[in-house]
């Protein structure tokens, strides 16, 4: 049986301001890493490694709900695309699927009554699970080369330590927010 927690419904206007917080996070903190990556000459690895696009999404889910997470996930990515060029055109739908579902699957598990770090975990597994389906379909089912099935795994290894970011950073906000006097 799953226990669920009483959270307050948030107004309209608090929900709209939340995802527009959530896109403008999911657009500039990516940028911020890959301006330290070029000034350190890693390029864009810093991205790839601390994945800051997932942070306020998942975020987002968590405190907002699955309406905000899902909206803010599905627009951050095509924003950023239209604003900087990034993510590359070959892996933005991929990405605008990923995190749609982690900030949906985030926002289902607000009121459920488990640690943080356990409903981040959950949104990640979601959310690189169905990012991994949809690359295999685009793969094996279209005959898609833009992207190799590699890049499922690959993405995994390279983001280890953003996945690890977020189970610390991520329950630490949610507290503070959740608990400010």
């Amino acid at each position: 049986m799953i226990t669920t927690v009483a959270k307050p419904r948030l107004s309209i206007k608090t929900q709209t301001l939340a995802t527009i917080g959530a896109i403008a996070g999911a657009v500039i903190l990516p940028q911020l890493f890959h301006l330290m990556g070029a000034l350190s000459g890693l390029g864009t690895a810093l991205g790839e490694t601390f994945l800051p696009m997932h942070l306020p999404i998942i975020l987002a889910g968590l405190l907002a709900g699955p309406y905000v997470g899902a909206i803010a996930g599905v627009l951050s990515p095509l924003i950023s695309f239209a604003l900087t060029g990034m993510p590359a055109s070959a892996m933005l739908p991929f990405m605008m699927i990923e995190l749609c579902v982690y900030g949906l699957s985030a926002g289902l598990l607000r009121s459920v009554k488990l640690p943080s770090v356990v409903k981040v975990l959950i949104a990640q597994i979601a959310g690189r699970g169905v990012r991994a389906a949809a690359i295999l379909l685009a793969v094996y089912a279209f005959g898609s080369n833009a992207v190799p099935v590699a890049v499922i795994w690959n993405s995994i290894v390279a983001g280890i330590f953003g996945i690890v970011l977020q189970w610390a950073l991520i329950p630490l906000v949610v507290y503070r927010v959740e608990h400010r006097a």
